[in-house]
Formats: structure tokens, C-alpha cells, sequence
């Protein structure tokens, strides 16, 4: 009963994020000289840091590249979704 209201309460954070990635995620990353944007970068740090974490984790490896290609399909949201969600220690 104590994890279903630890994730109850992340519930309206996830929504807010989601919509805030899907915001974001929509704007392009670079510009047209190919430079990264501020979006660009703030992507580039959340998505290593989210790797990083994903390879310190002591998990199995089919946990480890579920999440992998979570974070790598969803650029913006899947970071988010690690971080929300992964149950990391």
C-alpha cells in the first residue's frame, strides 16, 4: 500500500513533465548552422547523466536495456521517465 501512494503522489509530477517534454521535445535541438540550442544541451546532460545511473545500477541485463532503449526511443521523456520511475537505489 506504500508504494501505491508513493506513485500516487508522483502521478501529477509525470504529467506536468510529460507535458513539458512533449513541449520541448517538439522544438529542435540545434539550429541551422548545426549549433545545439539550450534544449539541445539541457537533453545532452539529463540523457548521460540518465546513462550513467542506468550502468551503476545492479540490475539484470534485460532490465538494463529496457531501460536503455527507453531513455534512447523517448529522447526528452524517456530521461525523465528513468528518473521518475526506475526504482533506482
Amino acid at each position: 500500500m506504500n508504494k501505491l501512494a508513493t506513485f500516487a503522489n508522483r502521478i501529477p509530477v509525470a504529467a506536468l513533465l510529460l507535458t513539458l517534454t512533449s513541449l520541448v521535445s517538439s522544438c529542435s535541438g540545434r539550429r541551422s548552422d548545426g549549433s545545439l540550442t539550450i534544449f539541445g544541451i539541457a537533453y545532452l546532460i539529463i540523457a548521460v547523466l540518465a546513462v550513467i545511473s542506468l550502468l551503476k545500477q545492479d540490475w539484470s541485463l534485460g532490465k538494463k536495456l529496457i531501460w536503455g532503449l527507453i531513455i534512447w526511443v523517448f529522447p526528452f521523456g524517456g530521461s525523465i521517465i528513468y528518473f521518475l520511475f526506475s526504482g533506482r537505489k
